[in-house]
């Protein structure tokens, strides 16, 4: 999704954010189109098939929500560089961008943003060169910022990696399933949305504990997305979601409802012994989310979930009450509602 043409109302429905003052929502939506020109002159080359390639999941849109961050979190500060809070934004956004292509070739996806998938479209090595090169071109963005963005970015990636590395070899004996997948989880999702809020801080001159804060609300709130969107690929419809249901027992992920069913004694055996591998099935899928929906693991996910919007709004207390700070807050809100 484009934020041209002033669709940010488009784009604050989709991630929850709720911004009444007019003059925050115009800067917002001004920093967005920034953002977004500089996406699209960032990836573009002049080999073609570099440029279809890069540009692909940019025309595809997008949630936005990392660069969205950055320039909520820029509002804190007193001396904004705007022109470093947009480079700052693009760059983490072409980050996410990079992971996407990524995934899709670990995750075997035909399908992204409701196009269809570079890894599918040409091929794996297609792909995973992409996302070198939105790497790449991600590091060269942050250059500019200065040493210290630089080492951010830097030990970014290695959270990152390391997060996937964790989850596709998978908990080690004796270690809890569920703090593993809690630890991936920040690693590959709160990490870089931490620095979003981090860089936003940093590039108006906010106060190193403001910065703290922001960096702390990212990493928790990023946490919470993936648990949110956990439940949600049990809980809801197909027509809801916007994608196949039940996509994570198709490709043999334990998320944290299914974990948590599977340490409840109580848990349906049959559902254990869904649990056990991918889902290829129809039939079986259904089954799954159905025994699912029956237990404690979902309420208890949506329980967790409660816990980690309660911890990222109290991140934001030490913040000064503004627009800004609300915006923040309402994100916290939206993703309890989303799921119930």
């Amino acid at each position: 999704m484009s934020v041209q043409g002033g669709a940010i109302e488009d784009l604050r429905a989709t991630v929850g954010l709720q911004i009444d003052d007019e003059q925050l929502l115009r800067k917002l939506a001004g920093g967005l189109n920034a953002v977004e020109e500089l996406l699209r002159e960032t990836v573009r080359s002049d080999v073609k098939a570099v440029n279809d390639a890069a540009s692909h999941l940019v025309e595809a849109g997008g949630k936005r929500f990392r660069p969205m961050f950055t320039l909520l979190s820029a509002q804190f500060g007193e001396k904004e560089n705007e022109d470093h809070v947009i480079i700052a934004a693009a760059a983490v956004e072409l980050v996410h961008l990079a992971t996407l292509y990524h995934d899709d070739v670990m995750d075997e996806a035909t399908m992204r943003r409701g196009a269809e998938s570079v890894n599918a479209r040409w091929d794996n090595t297609i792909a995973i060169l992409t996302g070198d090169f939105l790497f790449a071109h991600s590091s060269r963005l942050v250059a500019d910022l200065g040493t210290d963005a630089a080492r951010i970015i830097a030990e970014t990636f290695g959270e990152l990696v390391t997060g996937q590395m964790r989850e596709t070899v998978g908990p080690s004996d004796g270690e809890d399933p569920v703090e593993h997948y809690l630890t991936v989880i920040a690693q590959k999702t709160g990490s870089l949305i931490a620095t979003a809020g981090r860089f936003g801080g940093m590039m108006s001159g906010a106060p190193d504990d403001y910065i703290d804060s922001l960096r702390r609300f990212g990493d928790i709130i990023g946490t919470a997305f993936q648990i949110s969107d956990d439940i949600l690929d049990i809980a809801s419809e197909s027509d809801e979601l916007g994608k196949a249901q039940g996509t994570d027992l198709r490709e043999g992920v334990r998320t944290l409802p299914m974990l948590y069913a599977l340490a409840d004694p109580a848990t349906d055996l049959r559902l254990v012994e869904l649990l056990a591998g991918p889902i290829s099935d129809d039939a079986q899928v259904t089954e799954a989310l159905d025994l699912l929906r029956a237990s404690a693991g979902l309420d208890r996910a949506r329980a967790t979930l409660s816990d980690y919007a309660q911890r990222a709004r109290a991140e934001l207390a030490s913040l000064p009450a503004s627009p800004a700070r609300d915006a923040c807050e309402s994100v916290a809100d939206y993703l309890v509602a989303r799921t119930h």
